[in-house]
């Protein structure tokens, strides 16, 4: 990789907001950031190449960066939320099982063997798309407090068990790396939190804002590349680090100047540099040798917002199902860990990526729904 190529990665990281230029669109950013990475990747032009070590670490970094974003925005804190953990955590579970039913048939109609893989995609939401959106249409009342817990719930719980389904053989082996991962965040939650009662954290802060430090910046990131390094000594893909990070610092509550530290360095160079790094890896051409895969992810966007809504068994607005089918985060970590691993057949990256799509398109039209039925 060099400067050339680099200077062509910023760039091409301009489609995503320019495609997600119209909020009533409720379309990811990620979403160009992704067509410019195949436009230029294996798929289209072949300019830019995945493979490469020094492209692909940049990517790995990235790939940590956004779990740990998308972990604080898990809203733990949040009073309102827990009077909704009951309903919520009881939708998710059972979402969970419908998956579980839906994954197995889905894996066993494609061959592919991959059931328990689908299962947890099937059954998990994205807070990171889900969340913006609510606020974006001012969306509020017990029922959306239920669906946000759900959709917390299902989004830490999906993380969790996703390194463990992606390569069974190994399960035992990840699940060590898992807790060994889930210890150390713990250890960082309750430093944290120690800081932060003690007023440490606070005088930090002042002496740090006014020579221009940016001290709890350097701290979470420190901290964060600890978590991927216990990650990868345990065999444990850096989604899981990540995202353990982010819970830790939403359980203690995230600073503002930090979160907007964060969405600088990530929204403005290291996710944009992921995400079309994960476009150059897709390689749609295998659809036209297996376009059964095609089939494989329309059925897996069409069962995911299917488990949701099925919901409104417990009363739950359709519109709302819709919206917590929702997901991005658990797919795209599939695609990244199942390539890095070679667990995945040719097309079904694509495929997942597909599926994942489905729910997006599903959940913005469930939102404007749901928005267009709430009381102004």
């Amino acid at each position: 990789m060099n400067f050339e190529i680099l200077a062509l990665v910023t760039v091409l990281g301009l489609a995503g907001p320019l495609l997600a230029w119209r909020p009533s669109w409720h379309l990811p950013v990620i979403l160009g950031e992704l067509i410019a990475g195949i436009a230029f990747g294996t798929t289209g032009f072949g300019v830019l190449h995945p493979e490469d070590p020094t492209f692909t670490f940049l990517a790995d970094v990235g790939f940590a960066v956004v779990m740990f974003v998308a972990g604080t925005h898990v809203p733990i804190r949040d009073a309102a939320i827990r009077s909704a953990l009951g309903i919520g955590a009881l939708r998710a579970v059972l979402v969970g099982l419908a998956a579980v039913g839906l994954g197995v048939a889905v894996a066993a109609w494609f061959d592919t063997g991959h059931g328990l893989l689908y299962a947890v995609l099937i059954a998990s939401s994205s807070a990171a798309i889900v969340l913006p959106i609510i606020d974006s249409q001012g969306l509020s009342g017990k029922p959306v407090l239920e669906l946000t817990a759900q959709v917390a719930i299902a989004d830490a719980a999906a993380v969790v068990a996703l390194p463990l389904v992606i390569d069974t053989a190994h399960a035992g082996r990840a699940a060590l790396g898992a807790l060994a991962v889930a210890a150390a965040a713990a250890g960082i939650f309750f430093l944290l939190r120690h800081l932060e009662r003690s007023g440490l954290r606070r005088r930090l802060h002042k002496i740090s804002e006014d020579r221009q430090f940016a001290m709890e910046l350097r701290v979470s990131l420190a901290l964060l590349f600890l978590l991927c390094a216990i990650a990868t000594r345990g065999h444990v893909s850096i989604m899981l680090a990540g995202f353990a990070m982010g819970l830790a610092v939403a359980g203690v509550g995230e600073p503002r100047r930090v979160a907007k530290q964060l969405f600088a360095i990530s929204d403005g160079f290291l996710a944009p540099l992921f995400f079309i790094w994960l476009g150059a890896r897709l390689n749609l051409r295998e659809f036209g040798e297996h376009p059964s895969l095609i089939l494989l992810g329309l059925a897996l966007g069409a069962a995911a917002v299917l488990a949701h809504i099925a919901m409104r068994l417990l009363r739950q607005p359709v519109p709302l199902g819709a919206l917590a089918s929702a997901q991005i985060g658990v797919p795209v970590a599939a695609v990244t860990v199942g390539t890095q691993m070679h667990v995945l057949k040719p097309g079904e990256p694509a495929a997942l990526m597909l599926g994942a799509l489905i729910t997006i398109a599903a959940a913005a039209v469930g939102s404007r729904r749901a928005a267009a039925a709430s009381p102004a």
